[in-house]
């Protein structure tokens, strides 16, 4: 039953809540779909921590997505000894990049007073769950080895008969528990989505390839003049 509560509904609610309370929050406060970023508040560890934090993070998901969506593909893939073994050391080398990065951005969110005055019950919620997520997907590509292969088998038929309303939670019910943690955390990301910075992943300014250019003028005058 537990099972079936974690792995076969709350992706569902998870899923629901983030579309709806997304396109609520869209409707009635648009202006707030952005990071909003206090970068003016303190820069440099900010700099340190979000690098490599979004280069490695977005490498990984890319990574997933693909052997999600096209797993012929992924399987020919990782059917070589040579490139399984590199796609591993990679996920190992990116997946510890993200992790030193988040936790540059925790810190940053801990020890900054400025920033700590902005920052919301929602992004340490969210910052709590993105850590959390980091680290077990580095605890499940150190100890849990080949992963790249084993994904194929296991966490994407699961998604898959999610997509498909009819989840088969036999797939993850046997896994063990970093794993199951790793994939229930994913949907409570997706539930916090609506409520903290993230939204500003989808809010891509795509009324810039049409709006008309802007001319700036200065009129101050120089010294001298």
């Amino acid at each position: 039953m537990i099972d079936l509560m974690l792995f076969g509904v709350f992706p569902y609610v998870a899923v629901a809540l983030g579309v709806s309370a997304g396109l609520y929050r869209y409707g009635v406060d648009r202006y707030s779909w952005s990071s909003q970023s206090s970068q003016f508040l303190e820069n440099r560890l900010l700099f340190w921590g979000s690098v490599p934090w979004h280069y490695a993070i977005l490498l990984i998901l890319l990574a997933h997505l693909l052997a999600f969506l096209t797993p012929g593909g992924w399987a020919v893939l990782t059917g070589s000894p040579g490139r399984l073994y590199l796609l591993e050391v990679a996920g190992m080398a990116l997946g510890v990049c993200a992790v030193l990065g988040l936790a540059l951005l925790l810190l940053r969110r801990l020890f900054q007073p400025r920033v700590v005055a902005v920052t919301s019950v929602v992004d340490w919620l969210l910052l709590a769950s993105l850590l959390l997520q980091a680290v077990t997907g580095v605890t499940i590509a150190f100890t849990l080895r080949w992963g790249s292969v084993w994904f194929l088998h296991t966490a994407a038929p699961w998604l898959w008969s999610l997509v498909t309303l009819d989840p088969q939670v036999q797939y993850l019910a046997a896994l063990p528990a970093v794993v199951k943690i790793h994939a229930v955390n994913a949907f409570v990301l997706v539930a916090l989505f609506p409520f903290s910075r993230l939204v500003h992943i989808v809010s891509v300014p795509v009324t810039y390839l049409w709006r008309p250019f802007q001319v700036v003028i200065w009129y101050r005058r120089r010294s001298g003049e």
